[in-house]
């Protein structure tokens, strides 16, 4: 990756293909995004799979995860299942 020391660049032999078959709730999330961000499927898949882990091992570790709401201040516990 470009600007990340010591991280190489991903090259095809990296890369591992996918087939998945989404629910509609699912497609509709990833259309919306696809709308609405300039990632591609693969980016946004690549983000979510990350976030995922990012979740899992927050959670694992005994933390929360907490979403604060600039305006009000409020915090909401996120819950990942």
């Amino acid at each position: 990756m470009a600007g990340v020391p010591g991280a190489k660049a991903t090259t095809a032999a990296d890369t591992e293909r996918i087939t998945v078959a989404l629910v509609p709730k699912a497609a509709a999330d990833l259309q919306y995004l696809l709308d609405s961000t300039a990632l591609s499927k693969t980016d946004l898949v690549n983000r979510a799979l990350s976030l995922y882990r990012f979740f899992q091992e927050s959670t694992a570790a005994g933390r929360e995860v907490i979403v604060r709401d600039k305006e009000s201040g409020q915090d909401r516990v996120v819950m990942f299942f």
